[in-house]
């Protein structure tokens, strides 16, 4: 079987949906998207974003400084992400640099509590971008394990654990067991 990046690990081959996923145009879509959010967030908090901060109560000025810091942080790490991976496509990086690389790039960041008194005291296009940042590092997270995941575990072995779940939820056994 090969892993993610084509390296044989028994007599199985199997397909490497996140090298394909990489390469793309789901990726270059998400890669437009994530580096124009980036570049939307950070001409809003150094323009609009200043000034709308300033109308703010004390509470939810203390909210936009925590988010908007939040925020940056996030778009970072989505940023490095996408960026490696772009690198590894266009051969800047081999697979196992990005692979020691990846270990570096936290996507596990709780998402935001986008309800309540204060976040609807934040300013509009502030909390719209979070949103979207949310949704995009949902889709980003979902490719990250398609990628990686997928050269951890087998997709053989997958669908045989997820059988053996069905058969063990209903009482029954596999029959080619």
């Amino acid at each position: 079987m090969s892993d993610f990046y084509g390296k044989s690990h028994s007599d199985t081959e199997t397909i490497a949906f996140g090298a394909r996923a990489l390469n793309s145009e789901l990726f270059r879509e998400l890669f437009r998207e994530g580096m124009a959010l980036v570049e939307e967030t950070a001409g809003y908090l150094d323009g609009d974003g200043r000034v709308e901060s300033r109308n703010l109560g004390r509470a939810a000025t203390l909210t936009y400084s925590t988010e908007s810091m939040r925020l940056t942080t996030r778009l970072m790490q989505i940023a490095s992400w996408l960026l490696m991976q772009r690198a590894v496509n266009e051969g800047e990086m081999s697979p196992e640099q990005a692979r020691s690389e990846k270990n570096k790039v936290r996507l596990d960041f709780q998402s935001p509590v986008m309800s309540g008194p204060l976040w609807s005291e934040l300013p509009a296009a502030l909390r719209s971008i979070i949103e979207r940042t949310d949704r995009l590092h949902e889709r980003i997270v979902h490719m990250d394990k398609a990628i990686y995941d997928a050269a951890v575990e087998p997709a053989a072995n997958l669908v045989a654990r997820d059988i053996d779940r069905l058969a063990s939820a209903f009482g029954a056994r596999r029959l080619d067991n």
